[in-house]
């Protein structure tokens, strides 16, 4: 995902054809650089403070949605259209991901990169494909539902931390008046954050190695607590947590909503904090998990690596290509990104200091109590296809938990 973000973000590009074809065309002098992104509220400093750091440099650059990047960069790869520096998610949850990218040959091997050695494990694994990095993984970001500070004092509400607690949150919201969270499923990608952070508890809560499991043969999503997820998500839904007609609401307007005060929140990756602090400067956001039952010990939240860069195998500029993913992966690069977007860097010993919006986040990292994406390691990027566009149509009245739940188990079987 950016989950995403899936993510999320993340997240998660209309005028990204337009932005590869304004790029350049020369060799080893050339001193412009060609960028898709879809880390919108905050790539554009990163740019800056390369520019800035390499006099003459000059980067033409998009971002958009991940829905939108994702149905045009394998395209874009394949045709020869694509930027020298691109968006690619971690492991194999979607068409923009390391192994689906990775596998044909369109990203460059960056393993003899400075950073790639010191990537944690964790991150490693899915910045990988058959032992080679090909992704500058450089922050770590969680799903969970983001506060409005000042939009809950007014509402004289606090976050809930059970599942029950949750419930009685939305009725209280919406009897005031402000519903308790946007969301914008208009957006596919946006669909699978709610069920990632109820996924995280009700599943590996009680089984870590449900992933294993699924490799396996021995448990599918449609017989496991996956089913239990889907319809906590249709709960809230019933329950009024939601503002009206959300498969109407583009991801855009969801911020809008959560940062005015609109709603008390939105469920989503921590990096629509940049994103809600430009629309609210004076405003306070704060990342919690959404519970998923009433043991508040039990309590996971999903977290990982959200989406980095790679580099087009047959990028025009190669070198320059290099020089901006190793700027990203640098202490400053890599801090001044997860500071806009309220992460936190993939490398240790960065200086970091954390925003105080991810200081739950962060105890949950360091007690050991998160999970993955649920995607990054699912065999191919049809099964996170299949759960997005089901759950549109779960919202729309077109299909149930029960298909979307055996759709995704036969496209997982299916393999890579």
């Amino acid at each position: 995902m950016k989950v995403l973000s899936l993510a999320a973000a993340g997240t998660l590009l209309a005028a990204c054809g337009g932005g590869t074809n304004a790029g350049s065309t020369g060799g080893g002098g050339d001193m412009t650089l060609t960028l898709a992104s879809v880390d919108q509220g905050s790539v554009e400093d990163v740019v800056k403070a390369f520019e800035a750091a390499n006099p003459g440099v000059k980067v033409n650059f998009t971002t958009s949605g991940a829905d939108q990047y994702q149905q045009q960069i394998r395209t874009q790869l394949a045709s020869g259209t694509a930027p020298d520096v691109m968006s690619v998610w971690p492991g194999n949850g979607n068409p923009g991901a390391t192994y689906v990218l990775a596998k044909p040959g369109y990203l460059l091997d960056l393993s003899d990169q400075p950073w790639a050695a010191k990537l944690p494990e964790s991150v490693k694994t899915v910045a990988q494909y058959e032992g080679k990095t090909y992704n500058g993984l450089f922050g770590l970001n969680a799903i969970g539902a983001v506060y409005n500070q000042q939009a809950m004092d007014k509402a004289r509400l606090t976050p809930p931390s059970t599942w029950t607690e949750l419930l009685a949150f939305c009725r209280a919201a919406a009897a005031k008046g402000t519903p308790a969270f946007a969301l914008g499923i208009q957006d596919k990608w946006v669909t699978q954050l709610v069920p990632y952070a109820f996924v995280a508890t009700a599943v590996y809560g009680d089984d870590k190695d449900f992933d294993k499991k699924m490799q396996a043969g021995q448990v599918t999503f449609a017989r496991s607590a996956w089913t239990t997820a889907v319809a906590k998500y249709q709960e809230m839904a019933n329950t009024g947590c939601f503002q009206q007609s959300p498969l109407s609401t583009s991801y855009e307007a969801s911020q809008e909503l959560a940062a005015t005060g609109k709603t008390l929140g939105l469920v989503q990756g921590n990096w629509v904090v940049a994103l809600l602090k430009k629309q609210n400067p004076s405003g306070t956001f704060t990342l919690k998990p959404l519970p998923a039952t009433d043991d508040v010990a039990k309590t996971l939240m999903p977290a990982a690596a959200g989406a980095g860069y790679g580099v087009n195998a047959k990028a025009k500029n190669k070198d320059l290509a290099l020089k901006f993913v190793n700027f990203v992966m640098s202490p400053e690069g890599m801090n001044l990104f997860v500071g806009k977007q309220g992460g936190l860097p993939s490398l240790p010993d960065t200086g970091f200091a954390a925003d105080p919006a991810l200081a739950e986040v962060g105890k949950f990292i360091k007690d050991n109590r998160t999970v993955p994406f649920m995607d990054q390691l699912w065999p191919n990027a049809k099964v996170q296809q299949t759960m997005l566009s089901g759950l549109q149509e779960i919202f729309s009245g077109q299909s149930t938990p029960d298909k979307m739940l055996a759709a995704m188990d036969a496209d997982y079987k299916a393999g890579a």
